[in-house]
């Protein structure tokens, strides 16, 4: 672990604020009264406007538009950077390269990317009021490399004192233009589709990989102490294209509220976002950038306090750095919840940040995580029954990255390569547990591990269908034994188990009625088939290891119907690795997040609160929750709410050590010294 004297200011505990900068508000920007407000608001670093679509300084790079409203009389960009540093606020430059005005378009159309038809592709064309066109820019054009984008980034590395470069939009826009389908057939030996859905699964990827190593390369050939901050995305991106070109990532987990009731965002997207971001060892920790407004659209107003409170909260309590984005800065801003939230929220991290520096995960579980429904089912699943658990992507499965897990979970659709396959199988007959559900991939060598045939037949969509736990001392029913039938649909994997060290805890009740029958009449309700042996749970022991296979996906269950049986199934199904070895139990909530890490011997357990329905109105605190962590007889010299500044009732009671926290409103850090 590298010392804290040795680390670079990056490395080291950020609190970020972006005040996304309004042109026509720049004679409004007073860079010492900038400055004093970040600070006053808890930012220990703020993100600036700098360079690409404006200039916001006096630019010398041809094609480079400058902000027509910055003031003639001094240098802005100086002054705030140096307002910045006399308050002890590092500097990050933001850049934009991916639009530049119609105006730059009229003089080098060939930097722009283009529709099927030839178009350009505009931004914002119906925008009211006296604005030029903005035109989307190709990522594989000399504007994007050595025509602006690089003569840009050497004049502003050269001229001032920045700390930290972020690119905004870096990503590819899809593009028609020659360039792009002369590096499509030199990259692929064939011509650019015509439909984007058919480019190949790499393109965007590839692209924006060469665009940022160009442009990594040349920050660090200028100026190497200057960090460099890239985008990842929890869905749809290459975790390893982009730690490849940069210091530093960041994701956007929005809570887009304006979408509408019916497609609100996940309760779990930030903790999702800075679990994957987390899954790249050997990384600063990922920032978890938060947009103040409930969508672009609405992007003057803010967040609910309440919701944009739990949305917050989740950031640093999963182990990211947070970064707010804000539209404005604090003189323009006319919703001023927007500055109490993210002022009373920084200098909540801040009294946790410290003990939180080189924390590490003591999760015990570990999800293969796809980007899929499936995963999110699963993840939707463990959030919501307490179970600490890390992400993993498939390339990440090593032997050595499975080991410290005390079980593996595989949802419905994880591609089985034959390194993933080689792994896991040590995994498990190393004393590993594997969950798998849903559809198998033809693999003779995962049936064998999973204790079935490999004759495997997939069902028609069942309706009206149920799971029957199988009688006796079944660990898969604990705290539903008052139900020997849970509901069931979708497609069942019709198999049978082999060997002598396999054993069906639950089977299939197959439909007892088609849909348009369930409901008239009640005299034709009867089960007219009570009792099969079609396994819907697989339990098998392999070497020293235990597999579970769920011939049917859970995950479907826990995305559609959100019912209580099907979230303690899942808890049971984990259970069953844990055992007396879980290190953690805490009160049952639906909405309550809980996370662990351990620092030199000590613990912090974060507790978010997101109980109620969405988007949060009201603060809904949770009382008297209770923590069980595994205890080996360490000497606790204190245990203490870092946020409340509370100290907590804790006894050493049958090998674990039980805590009380009397009141959770949104967020609290446990933190449990050890002598």
């Amino acid at each position: 672990m590298m010392s804290r004297s040795t680390k670079a200011w990056w490395q080291k505990p950020l609190r970020v604020i972006q005040p996304n900068l309004q042109v026509r508000d720049t004679d409004r920007i007073d860079p010492e009264r900038l400055a004093s407000q970040m600070k006053a608001m808890g930012a220990n670093t703020i993100v600036f406007n700098v360079g690409g679509i404006y200039a916001w300084y006096p630019t010398q790079v041809k094609h480079h538009t400058v902000n027509e409203y910055l003031p003639s009389s001094f240098d802005l960009l100086q002054e705030v950077i140096e307002a910045c540093h006399k308050h002890n606020i590092r500097f990050i430059a933001r850049f934009d390269f991916s639009k530049a005005e119609d105006s730059v378009y009229l003089q080098r159309p060939e930097w722009f990317a283009r529709q099927r038809s030839g178009e350009p592709v505009t931004i914002g064309g119906g925008r009211p009021g006296k604005w030029s066109l903005l035109m989307s820019t190709c990522i594989n054009s000399a504007y994007r490399y050595e025509a602006v984008a690089a003569p840009v980034l050497k004049e502003v590395l050269g001229r001032y004192d920045i700390d930290g470069i972020f690119f905004n939009a870096p990503g590819y826009v899809a593009c028609h233009c020659e360039g792009c389908r002369r590096k499509y057939k030199g990259i692929y030996g064939q011509e650019l589709p015509e439909e984007a859905k058919a480019f190949a699964s790499d393109w965007a990827s590839v692209c924006m990989r060469d665009n940022m190593d160009h442009l990594y390369q040349l920050i660090k050939q200028t100026r190497a102490e200057v960090p460099m901050i890239l985008y990842y995305n929890l869905y749809r991106d290459n975790l390893f294209d982009r730690e490849q070109t940069t210091d530093m990532l960041c994701t956007e987990p929005q809570d887009i509220l304006s979408l509408g009731h019916h497609h609100i965002p996940e309760f779990w997207k930030p903790a999702l976002s800075m679990k994957l971001g987390r899954s790249l060892p050997e990384r600063p920790v990922p920032f978890g950038i938060v947009h103040s407004s409930p969508g672009m659209d609405w992007r003057h107003t803010g967040l609910p306090p309440a919701e944009y409170r739990f949305w917050l909260s989740q950031i640093p309590a999963h182990g990211g750095s947070i970064w707010h984005s804000l539209t404005g800065i604090p003189d323009t801003i006319g919703d001023k919840r927007i500055i109490d939230v993210v002022s009373d929220f920084n200098h909540r991290v801040e009294k946790v940040e410290t003990y939180m520096e080189d924390a590490v995960s003591v999760a015990q579980v570990a999800l293969m995580w796809t980007a899929d429904a499936a995963a999110e089912g699963w993840a939707d699943g463990l959030i919501n029954r307490q179970i600490l658990f890390d992400v993993l992507l498939r390339e990440q499965a090593t032997p050595e990255r499975l080991k410290p897990y005390k079980a593996v979970i595989f949802p419905e659709g994880v591609k089985l390569t034959e390194a993933l396959m080689n792994a896991v199988t040590d995994y498990v007959k190393d004393g590993g547990y594997l969950l798998i559900e849903g559809a198998l991939p033809d693999c003779r060598e995962l049936c064998d591990l999973l204790g079935i045939a490999d004759d495997v037949q997939p069902s028609e969509p069942l309706t009206a269908a149920y799971l029957r736990f199988e009688a006796g001392d079944n660990p898969l029913q604990k705290e539903l034994e008052q139900t020997e039938l849970i509901a069931l649909r979708g497609k069942v994997v019709y198999t049978r188990p082999v060997g002598g060290r396999t054993r069906v805890l639950a089977t299939l009740v197959p439909p007892f009625s088609p849909l348009d029958g369930v409901g008239a009449p009640p005299e034709r309700a009867s089960l007219p088939v009570t009792h099969t042996d079609l396994p819907l749970a697989v339990w098998s022991e392999a070497g020293k290891g235990r597999t579970m296979y769920l011939p049917f996906s859970l995950s479907h269950l826990i995305n559609e119907y959100k019912l209580g049986e099907h979230y303690q199934l899942l808890s049971n199904a984990i259970h069953m690795a844990l055992g007396e070895d879980s290190l953690l139990e805490v009160s049952h909530y639906q909405g309550l997040q809980v996370t662990a890490f351990v620092k030199n011997g000590s613990y912090a357990i974060h507790l978010v609160n997101g109980a109620g329905r969405r988007p949060l109105t009201n603060l809904l605190p949770l009382h008297e929750l209770e923590l069980r962590l595994r205890w080996n007889g360490q000497q606790v010299s204190e245990v203490r709410g870092l946020i409340t500044g509370e100290q907590l009732r804790y006894e050493v009671k049958e090998g674990k050590l039980v805590i009380q926290v009397p009141r959770l409103n949104i967020w609290e850090c446990v933190w449990i010294a050890c002598e």
